[in-house]
């Protein structure tokens, strides 16, 4: 890796859309991907690799405001910068009417959804400062049947991430809301079981549609 090589910190980089993106940024940037699963995060690493790439491996919980401190710390004390953040990482709790939802998902999702936000932004924005970009991914649940602890907690995410976009207008980093197609992700599979896949997009697509929007 060169002085000149730019920095992605990817969160929730284990699968999905986050691993899309990883891999599709992989011949332009170093990956700091970060999530919760080993495992998955090695076999990141070795697609990664296979595209002529390189990563730095961060298996975090993100909902541990300790363990995001140490990492942005690292990222300071090894690189002193980022180019990009993309933030991926989400909680899908149960479907659930609004009076069955269960207490223990509703910690979890603002944990996880919210609350890692807005300890994440100000830990991560002096590593971006002015040049750099970070990018949110909107799923506009909020207020739809059965959706109630993961639309209050998404929702939450994204008026964080709206009020920084408008903070940061004229000063940088420059902050991206983008709102993916339909992908066949675990993610969505919880959410609609039985849906044909076939019809969805497929995350490297989506990534890469992504990617040439930044």
């Amino acid at each position: 890796m060169t002085q000149e090589t730019k920095l992605a910190l990817i969160t929730g980089a284990s699968r999905g859309l986050g691993a899309a993106l990883a891999e599709a940024l992989a011949p332009t940037h170093h990956i700091v991907a970060v999530a919760r699963t080993s495992g998955a995060l090695e076999e990141l690493d070795d697609r990664i690799k296979a595209r002529g790439g390189s990563a730095t491996l961060a298996p975090m919980d993100i909902s541990d405001p300790a363990a995001m401190a140490t990492l942005c710390r690292g990222i300071h004390d090894r690189w002193g910068r980022l180019d990009l953040w993309l933030h991926t990482a989400i909680h899908a709790a149960p479907l659930s009417p609004a009076v069955f939802v269960d207490p223990k998902d509703w910690t979890k999702s603002i944990a996880v959804n919210a609350t890692a936000t807005s300890v994440l932004i100000p830990y991560v924005a002096p590593l971006l400062g002015e040049a750099g970009q970070a990018v949110f991914f909107d799923d506009p649940k909020a207020g739809a049947k059965f959706y109630g602890a993961y639309g209050a907690s998404k929702a939450a995410q994204m008026s964080l991430a709206r009020s920084w976009a408008a903070e940061t207008e004229r000063t940088g980093p420059r902050v991206t809301i983008v709102e993916p197609a339909p992908m066949a992700t675990a993610l969505r599979a919880r959410f609609h079981p039985g849906e044909d896949r076939a019809a969805l997009t497929p995350c490297a697509d989506e990534a890469a549609r992504i990617v040439a929007l930044l």
